[in-house]
């Protein structure tokens, strides 16, 4: 009895000793645990760039990636938000921002820097806040989330055209007024809607109202090109822009028939002519090492439209042409040659225009121009290597020339292969951020351009 009783006791001894052993390890165990802490993420995103990562945003590259981020794709371009965006950023410069609405739900911003003698004429930095739309498939990153890869390239539509010189705009004034620089001329910036889709209900109509002459215009900077190489491309005009439409009748009758006088043999004498001389400047392009793209007319077939069923000829085909024509060539000329080549195809073919550009206004680059002097010799100090041309394409810089305003076609992007409208369109940001620099220097230069004739 006595034996069992000091067994007992001696197992209760060692099962609480085996407890105590057991909580006294569970105590050190607990000690010792890693203990869970809670980081920012923008804590790790700091420690992460001081480890060698990416380096961090500059606010200049932050607000270029937001404004990307902004949906302001047609068909439905967010300009609402574009709008508030921009409205946020003039009370940050501490400049006032006007809105005018040119037509039913598109609107114009315009932000002011009032310069010290707002009687001489004024200096507008234009940019337009609509994109073009994207096929997403073909996009390395979402068109509209402003990724930047490891080399420091922003992709996004509006990368290059030309959200990048709007917000370009808005940082050289940043760094100007914190500097507390003042200019004689009054610096204006517009942002303009529907510049991608012809520009009719933003530039078109704003040039021809009250709103706009009050602007006292002297001299107009928009949107450029890349530029592959270490030069920067100017722009001094642009070609103009015809969309012709070509209505070729004919017979029709059963598909099974020789139908004479048929729409479809009329329709192929148009085409012949029209292709024919696209293949004569395309030729006259690819011989001569002086011309630009700018510098010959581009004929492109973009619609073909017709016919009811497989088996009925048509009484009727049309074929729409896009014609770029640049200002050294007589129109009254070309149009008549395309009259030629309408007769030529049979009887009743005639055209029409959906758009007929016939201004041929371009702005001097002569040295003794003061307001080409004054870019140029900006860009000279800059070590920048400038080449003039003649616009492929189209911008809202017509609208402008159009109403006797000088203006440049210039956007600061060297070393950038030309995306504008392609798929993955990106901007480095430190060509990004070197053409803030750029404007910083150009903006001083044409502001304090003399008074010149007329305006004392």
């Amino acid at each position: 009895m006595r034996q069992r009783n000091r067994e007992r006791k001696l197992g209760r001894d060692r099962k609480g000793d085996l407890n105590r052993a057991r909580e006294k390890e569970g105590v050190r165990k607990e000690t010792e645990r890693p203990r869970v802490v809670h980081v920012r993420s923008d804590v790790l995103t700091q420690h992460f760039y001081s480890m060698g990562g990416l380096q961090e945003d500059q606010p200049a590259v932050r607000l270029f990636r937001e404004y990307l981020r902004i949906r302001t794709v047609h068909p439905q371009p967010d300009y609402d938000g574009a709008i508030k965006f921009l409205e946020r950023l003039s009370v940050e410069l501490g400049l006032p921002c006007k809105k005018v609405e040119v037509r039913p739900g598109r609107t114009i911003v315009i932000i002011t820097w009032e310069g010290t003698d707002p009687k001489l004429k004024s200096i507008l930095l234009n940019s337009h806040t609509d994109v073009v739309p994207v096929f997403e498939e073909h996009w390395k990153h979402d068109p509209f989330a402003a990724v930047k890869d490891q080399q420091g390239n922003i992709y996004g539509r509006g990368a290059q055209d030309m959200k990048c010189v709007t917000i370009q705009y808005i940082e050289a004034i940043r760094k100007l007024k914190s500097e507390g620089k003042r200019f004689p001329r009054t610096i204006h910036l517009s942002f303009v809607p529907d510049e991608e889709i012809g520009g009719q209900n933003g530039m078109a109509t704003f040039v021809k109202q009250e709103e706009f002459r009050a602007l006292n215009i002297g001299f107009g900077l928009d949107e450029g090109l890349a530029n592959p190489s270490n030069g920067y491309t100017v722009y001094y005009g642009e070609r103009n822009v015809w969309w012709v439409t070509v209505r070729c009748p004919g017979s029709p009758g059963h598909g099974s028939r020789f139908i004479e006088n048929t729409a479809a043999e009329k329709l192929r004498r148009v085409l012949n002519s029209f292709l024919d001389f696209r293949e004569k400047e395309k030729t006259r392009l690819n011989l001569s090492a002086c011309l630009t793209l700018g510098d010959v007319t581009t004929v492109n077939l973009t619609f073909l439209e017709g016919g009811v069923a497989h088996n009925v000829v048509p009484k009727e085909l049309m074929a729409s042409f896009d014609i770029r024509i640049p200002p050294t060539v007589d129109l009254k000329v070309f149009e008549d040659q395309i009259k030629v080549w309408c007769q030529d195809a049979g009887d009743g073919v005639e055209y029409e225009f959906n758009q007929k550009g016939m201004d041929q206004t371009v702005t001097s680059i002569e040295k003794s121009d003061p307001w080409w002097k004054s870019f140029s010799s900006t860009c000279q100090k800059l070590n920048m290597k400038l080449k003039c041309e003649i616009f492929p394409a189209a911008t809202d810089s017509r609208f402008i020339r159009a109403m006797g305003y000088p203006a440049i076609g210039f956007s600061p992007m060297n070393q950038t292969p030309i995306l504008l409208h392609d798929h993955n369109e990106f901007l480095n940001e430190r060509v990004f951020l070197n053409g803030i620099e750029i404007y910083a220097s150009l903006i001083p230069a044409l502001a304090t351009v003399p008074p010149l004739e007329g305006e004392t």
